[in-house]
């Protein structure tokens, strides 16, 4: 099973930005000597405890500092840009690391509506116009519109040997048959869906129409995991996490991650314990032998080419032990 890596740039409560960003980079290297097959970022605005802002810039960071890894973003957030700009950072991207990005679409806003208006213009309407941005940015690509076009002239220079791998992300059934549409490689996050994920994969495999970027579908499944050497100790820092996710639901965690004392020491009352155990659902949580069970049923049900971890800690210890044990039991 290919396993990879998706990562937010969370901030624990100890930590500043800038060593959430260094730990993100340090995290990528990691995986690349564990065998992981790529590293991405997500991109998030002004969100409580995340610095993953400009994943572009963060790529270049990392790819300085990796040699083999794939690297990408886990997603552009296409409807806030100009397709144009995008091919050529990407671009950019591939031309100093050959053969080593990805380059993800999504169409979520990534923050709240007031990061988003600060951000862009008419985000709503660029949303119902994604076919259309997917489409002119594919063109920017692969430099290639038809003559007569009005970009037909225009190149996202510099124009690199290999281009990027263009993935579309999602969670439900409108991003599936997009990808499959367009011939493109998709990418399902099981960990923030609330949909019948399997059934939606399932229309992408049954609706995919091959394109000269891909002749077969390709699937990657996104889940939250923590793993650590006994199911106690992973259910412990995975404690820290969850509260975490709960204060950020009540508008709180602007300190970020929670030590695992202070998320022992959280008081939640019987609503909040129901939501707990709802957000629980959704993480794996477990030891190695126990995780591996889960992800290979996962990679059956979903009929996924990959698997891709997201995993939150207070501690880098926890956090990257949580990916070495992973790869010792499954790479």
């Amino acid at each position: 099973m290919k396993l990879s890596i998706l990562d937010q740039s969370p901030i624990s409560s100890n930590q500043t930005a800038k060593e959430a960003l260094i730990e993100s980079m340090e995290l990528a290297k990691l995986g690349e000597s564990l065998g992981y097959t790529r590293y991405w970022i997500t991109e998030h605005h002004d969100l409580t405890g995340l610095a993953s802002s400009a994943p572009e810039v963060m790529l270049a960071y990392i790819g300085a500092n990796t040699n083999t890894i794939r690297i990408g973003s886990g997603a552009v957030l296409l409807p806030h840009y100009k397709p144009f700009k995008v091919a050529e950072v990407y671009n950019t991207l591939a031309t100093l690391f050959p053969n080593r990005v990805d380059v993800g679409l999504g169409r979520a806003p990534g923050g709240s509506a007031e990061a988003t208006n600060a951000l862009s213009d008419n985000f709503l309407q660029n949303v119902y116009k994604m076919p259309s941005l997917v489409e002119e940015f594919l063109h920017f690509l692969d430099d290639d519109f038809p003559v007569g076009h009005e970009y037909s002239k225009v190149s996202a220079s510099p124009i690199p040997d290999v281009s990027p791998v263009p993935w579309l992300l999602g969670t439900g059934k409108k991003s599936a048959l997009l990808a499959a549409e367009n011939g493109l490689s998709y990418a399902f996050g099981h960990f923030m869906s609330e949909e019948d994920g399997t059934a939606i994969v399932t229309q992408y495999l049954d609706a995919f129409t091959p394109s000269k970027k891909r002749k077969n579908p390709e699937v990657i499944v996104t889940v939250s995991i923590i793993c650590a050497e006994t199911s106690e100790k992973a259910e412990e820092v995975a404690k820290s996490t969850l509260i975490w996710a709960l204060q950020k639901a009540k508008g709180e965690g602007k300190q970020g991650i929670p030590s695992i004392e202070e998320a022992k020491q959280y008081i939640v009352n019987d609503v909040e314990k129901e939501t707990l155990k709802s957000m629980k659902k959704k993480l794996i949580i477990g030891d190695p032998t126990e995780v591996k069970e889960k992800l290979s049923e996962l990679q059956t049900n979903y009929k996924a080419d990959e698997i891709m971890l997201n995993t939150i800690a207070y501690s880098a210890e926890d956090r990257f032990n949580s990916y070495r044990l992973i790869a010792d039991e499954m790479l």
